[in-house]
């Protein structure tokens, strides 16, 4: 397993990210604490939840993967051994404090309930999980300017994780679903002395390749890698679905009123022609896709997620795959036939 720094923290980062939100809903707690055994055992050292986890989100079981987590963490007592990365909610969660924001208030009494579920005292990677402003984010585009809007004033959100920093709570600062002006914003402050973002957790794989606009150059420059979610588009890009198969209990079986964004015509046309492209080079889709994700020179750690150990035992495989000058071409290739299907 190959290790990389996180931004400037001085923190290093298994290349493959453990993503828990399937604890507490798709996974019992024991699937998930088996989970976590065979990645530690594996070279993985970075696990990410976030307080709204599991997903899909609902009132009823918002908290519970971290309380799986933290149930481990008191179990296996390797807390020293692991890199933890949770987030605090943008607004918009109505049940979470009377309504989530990222103010001073909010985020005090966030982290807290995080480490009381996790059964720590500290967060080595504290994220804001969508920023508090009108923009771009969940495949939102066509970005529509609010003279009005009620936004946080970011400066209270970097003071208040300033502060978090100063008492221990959390050793590093990344952002996630954030738009190249944001990065600008962050940067412009952290210049001023605010804390400096260390990461950026966006979607980002074969069928959503919007990062490379913008954000890549930030990322490079600016040492701050994106830690990028969904490199499996939500199991599209294990091929499972291919043809219109719907496995049951597979999560865009189950819910597929809820995960729309990687069920598209153009998505289904690109993952066919990756799932042969994949088959030419005797691997899997999903190895491929994740592959792709890890090699990317501004990408920190690909953040994989699985509903059972065989999955799991896969997607870390990946992270030792080359992909030989031939099969990049032929990425690039059907990435220009197929150009971000799925934004």
């Amino acid at each position: 397993m190959e290790y990389r720094p996180l931004g400037k923290s001085g923190i290093e980062v298994s290349v493959i990210c453990l993503g828990t939100m399937t604890f507490g809903e798709q996974n019992t707690a024991a699937e998930g604490h088996e989970q976590l055994d065979y990645a530690v055992e594996n070279g993985v050292n970075f696990i990410d939840t976030a307080e709204i986890y599991p997903s899909p989100i609902t009132a009823a079981t918002q908290g519970a993967t971290e309380s799986v987590i933290g149930e481990w963490l008191a179990k296996r007592k390797k807390r020293d051994d692991v890199v933890l990365a949770s987030k605090v909610s943008g607004p918009g969660m109505s049940y979470l404090r009377g309504g989530s924001r990222l103010t001073r208030q909010q985020i005090l009494a966030a982290v807290d309930d995080s480490l009381q579920r996790l059964q720590t005292d500290y967060l080595d990677l504290y994220q804001t999980h969508w920023p508090d402003r009108n923009t771009n984010f969940f495949g939102k585009v066509n970005y529509a300017h609010k003279d009005d809007e009620q936004a946080t004033p970011l400066e209270e959100t970097l003071a208040t994780l300033a502060e978090l920093k100063t008492a221990g709570k959390i050793r590093a600062f990344g952002v996630s679903n954030e738009t190249p002006w944001g990065m600008l914003k962050h940067g412009e402050l952290a210049k001023e002395g605010m804390p400096r973002v260390e990461s950026v957790q966006n979607p980002y794989n074969l069928l959503n390749r919007s990062y490379e606009i913008g954000m890549a150059e930030i990322s490079a420059r600016e040492e701050c890698g994106l830690l990028p979610y969904s490199p499996l588009a939500f199991g599209a890009l294990s091929g499972k679905y291919i043809g219109g198969a719907r496995p049951a209990g597979a999560r865009l079986t189950r819910w597929a009123e809820y995960y729309k964004r990687y069920t598209t015509a153009k998505a289904e046309a690109a993952i066919e022609d990756y799932a042969l492209l994949a088959q030419k080079h005797g691997m899997t889709l999903a190895k491929l896709s994740i592959a792709f994700s890890v090699q990317q020179p501004f990408v920190t750690s690909s953040i994989i997620g699985a509903t059972s150990l065989p999955q799991l035992e896969e997607n870390i495989a990946a992270a030792d795959l080359p992909l030989d000058d031939e099969l990049r071409q032929e990425l690039e290739v059907l990435g220009q036939k197929h150009f971000n299907p799925c934004p």
